[in-house]
């Protein structure tokens, strides 16, 4: 599958997912809806349904749904709408329902990660990375211990080890702590002792911890252990919980300034990580969409106005005061989001120019004749 192909499936399953999500809510709550689009800028394909318009547009990078009572960037007021469409105006229905509908959106997207988690659980069962030991560091405790390639981590303390993840979370918070090993070596189990001595490594999210370390690496050795469906969906629950913990400290990291702003990624990252993803095969592809799902349900989620998360902040405000809030000062913050997420679209094509500067130059040189 080519990388075009690929991020045309993963942002139109994306899209479709975030605001059929806006569109069967505002259906259930009697919201009139004029206008699904996948896409925007200039239409492509349109066809009529009822009341409402299905349009594909021009730009994947986005699609709404306009009901009754909206009308783009301009905020109108409930007195502004033609007595006939009151009854099924979203301005007219309360702040929790049109919360509700806002809300549809990021939920359908957590929903869809939930859905997809728990379907490749099924399909390919669950992956763990067994406590197997690759190379062994020279001069480390481990290899003072007497550890050898390949034995395989049986117990710490008499804790049963499964995966070598839970072998490095009881190494990891035992820096100066004496462990006993079992491990498994041809056949036979041999007992180690060995304490891990203090290491500073940094975080996935960039941060400088101190850990205790032993000094092995991991053999790589994975295996698929099938589980039953009832598992499969406590476990997509509970992916689908963890990576949204993960991407949310993410957010709070940059904000704070540990993460830097350069890890934010536009529309050739997101195209060439789809394309790689494809590569892998079907599951790693469904993998992915997940994981950008809920990335796109938290941003959306963002107190930023324009954004579902903006709007939210609004209808909490409203709720607060027993009012609306005054037309033209929410027309006002929605163009500053606008100009926010404008910002933050242009950093992220800068950082991808920046990632893929190479590529970039060698493209233009091919179209204006040069050889590279």
């Amino acid at each position: 599958m080519t990388t075009l192909a690929s991020i045309v499936i993963v942002l139109g399953v994306l899209i479709f997912v975030h605001e059929l999500g806006h569109f069967l809510f505002a259906k259930w709550m009697g919201v009139g809806v004029l206008k699904f689009s996948m896409g925007l800028g200039p239409k492509l394909v349109g066809w009529k349904w009822g009341e409402t318009e299905y349009v594909i547009s021009v730009i994947p990078f986005g699609g709404f749904v306009k009901m009754v009572g909206q009308e783009d960037l301009k905020v109108q007021s409930p007195d502004e709408i033609k007595e006939e469409d009151k009854e099924k105006s979203f301005l007219h229905k309360g702040p929790l329902k049109r919360s509700a509908i806002v809300a549809a959106g990021p939920a359908f997207n957590f929903f869809l990660a939930f859905v997809l988690f728990t379907a490749i659980v099924i399909a390919d069962g669950i992956h763990i990375n067994i406590p197997q030991l690759g190379e062994i560091a020279e001069n480390s405790p481990a290899a003072a211990a007497g550890f050898i390639k390949d034995d395989r981590v049986v117990s710490i303390n008499g804790k049963l080890i499964k995966s070598w993840d839970e072998m490095v979370e009881i190494v990891r918070e035992s820096s100066g702590k004496r462990l006993m090993f079992i491990v498994e070596r041809e056949g036979k189990q041999v007992e180690i002792a060995a304490t891990p001595e203090t290491k500073k490594t940094k975080t996935i999210l960039g941060e400088e911890i101190a850990v205790g370390q032993i000094g092995v690496m991991n053999a790589g050795k994975v295996i698929a252990e099938k589980v039953n469906p009832v598992y499969a969906v406590y476990y997509g629950a509970l992916e689908t919980w963890r990576w949204s913990s993960f991407i949310v400290m993410g957010i709070i990291k940059m904000f704070q300034g540990v993460v830097s702003l350069k890890e934010i990624g536009g529309p050739m990252l997101l195209a060439d990580m789809a394309g790689k993803a494809a590569g892998a095969g079907v599951l790693n592809l469904l993998m992915f969409i997940s994981i950008v799902s809920i990335n796109l349900g938290i941003i959306n989620l963002l107190p930023i106005p324009v954004l579902d998360g903006g709007h939210l902040l609004f209808f909490a405000i409203e709720g607060i005061i027993g009012k609306p809030l005054d037309q033209r000062k929410m027309e006002i913050a929605q163009w500053i989001g606008m100009g926010i997420i404008g910002l933050l679209m242009a950093f992220a094509i800068i950082n991808d120019a920046m990632r893929y500067s190479d590529g970039i130059l060698n493209f233009f040189r091919k179209i204006i004749g040069y050889s590279v």
